[in-house]
């Protein structure tokens, strides 16, 4: 366990993810999230995370193997066509991390959606962060829509909402 780390996300208060990301800003990535969901048949989840539990912390848990974590328990991968795609921010980590199922993974390189995390941890840098999770939305729809266009019968099986925890 990294002592640093630890201590960032054990004293890290709960209000932090609100500063950053207030109700307007979730609205604003939820209706990117809806607006792109129309373009493709593929499904979006946005999960931005501040502190990291002990016992996660005491493992070592990277951005990446987190990530994974919360795409199994929001059930992401649960898709007709396996379309589902997280965008999962580990806040204090100033890590982004996008996990993708198996029917997208088979058409979509690796470094399609590593560009689009560093495109995203970028416009963090900059003090951006609805904007930037608005530009990575649009992106991995681009991405979606280019291989997975969207049918008269396009149903929306997630919630476009997005999740801080």
């Amino acid at each position: 366990m990294k002592v640093l780390r630890a201590i960032r996300h054990l004293l890290a208060p709960p209000w932090l993810l609100r500063r950053h990301f207030p109700a307007a800003a979730l609205g604003a990535i939820e209706a990117a999230i809806g607006e792109s969901e129309r373009l493709h048949r593929g499904e979006i989840r946005f999960v931005v995370e501040g502190g990291l539990e002990l016992s996660d912390l005491w493992r070592g848990v990277s951005a990446r193997e987190r990530a994974i974590e919360v795409f199994s328990r929001l059930r992401v991968w649960d898709t007709e066509e396996n379309t589902g795609v997280l965008i999962y921010v580990q806040w204090l980590d100033r890590r982004v991390e996008i996990v993708v199922d198996r029917g997208v993974a088979a058409r979509v390189a690796p470094e399609c959606w590593a560009a689009v995390c560093r495109g995203l941890e970028s416009a963090f840098r900059s003090g951006r962060p609805a904007e930037g999770a608005c530009e990575a939305v649009r992106e991995v729809g681009r991405l979606l829509a280019e291989h997975f266009p969207a049918r008269p019968d396009n149903p929306d099986e997630l919630p476009d909402r997005p999740v801080l925890l």
